[in-house]
């Protein structure tokens, strides 16, 4: 068990179970030092969206670093107002050129824009079709959203990226994924560190001599979550990862369940402006 650690996903494609997310990371230095560390401590997997605005500045970390690209698990995302069939491609194609890169790993529909998801992910069967996704999938979708993209899609996602972290748990559309072999990643896996105080944790904390943070990456990386916390400081991205020389017992996964709210920090997908 390690940063190399791997989930598989029904097309085959291995995806690191940790990676960094690198949302709202300021373009320029401060996500290029981001990233650079932390591919020095180890993290091969890096998350990043072009509505972040940051996809040159991780690419070249990326490049920089000497690491053979095929090593490293790269994802990026469509953005609102790049969605449609034509659009997509071009914005595809516009985040490749910032990357760097030829291809990418996972690419993903940020939001399902009502209207246009089906003909954005058409798009992206295409991209995984042409090789330069090795894998592709949804963001922030909800069971009847992939209900509706399946009964037009040829190509089953292979991930759905929403925000999940202990007070918003998301069962149903974990439950649903979980049955149609899609596997689940968290956007927000800490809950941007507002509950840390939560008696719950603090209780496993002190049990494991572990922070908060660790507890919580470990709780996903045990109920094989895919995580992606997000830390530009090389000291933060560390202690985020320091969850192989402890296990959570069911008594404390039992616990970890009781926090659920269903309480989001960002918008829900249903009720999201999708016209700004």
């Amino acid at each position: 068990m390690s940063l190399t650690t791997t989930r598989n996903m029904h097309n085959g494609t291995k995806i690191p179970a940790i990676g960094l997310g690198v949302y709202k990371a300021e373009p320029g230095e401060e996500v290029y030092q981001a990233v650079k560390s932390s591919l020095e401590i180890g993290y091969r997997h890096i998350d990043t969206a072009s509505l972040y605005a940051n996809e040159e500045d991780v690419g070249q970390a990326i490049k920089d670093s000497g690491i053979p690209r095929e090593e490293i698990f790269v994802t990026t995302k469509v953005w609102n107002d790049e969605q449609g069939y034509e659009d997509t491609k071009k914005a595809f194609d516009r985040s490749l050129k910032r990357l760097h890169m030829d291809y990418v790993d996972l690419y993903l529909v940020h939001w399902p824009v009502p209207g246009k998801f089906v003909e954005t992910y058409r798009a992206l069967e295409d991209i995984y079709e042409e090789g330069r996704a090795k894998a592709i999938g949804v963001s922030n979708f909800m069971p009847h959203h992939l209900i509706e993209l399946m009964k037009h899609a040829k190509i089953k996602p292979m991930i759905n990226q929403i925000e999940l972290h202990p007070e918003l748990q998301q069962d149903e559309t974990r439950k649903y994924c979980t049955e149609n072999d899609i596997l689940v990643e968290a956007w927000a896996p800490l809950g941007k560190a507002r509950y840390f105080d939560n008696p719950v944790l603090q209780e496993l904390a002190a049990k494991h001599s572990k922070t908060p943070a660790q507890i919580i990456i470990r709780w996903q990386y045990q109920t094989e979550i895919i995580t992606i916390p997000k830390s530009v400081h090389k000291n933060r991205q560390e202690e985020n990862v320091n969850i192989f020389d402890f296990e959570l017992s069911n008594e404390d996964l039992e616990k970890m369940a009781t926090i659920n709210k269903e309480k989001r920090i960002g918008p829900h997908p249903d009720e999201f402006d999708y016209d700004n």
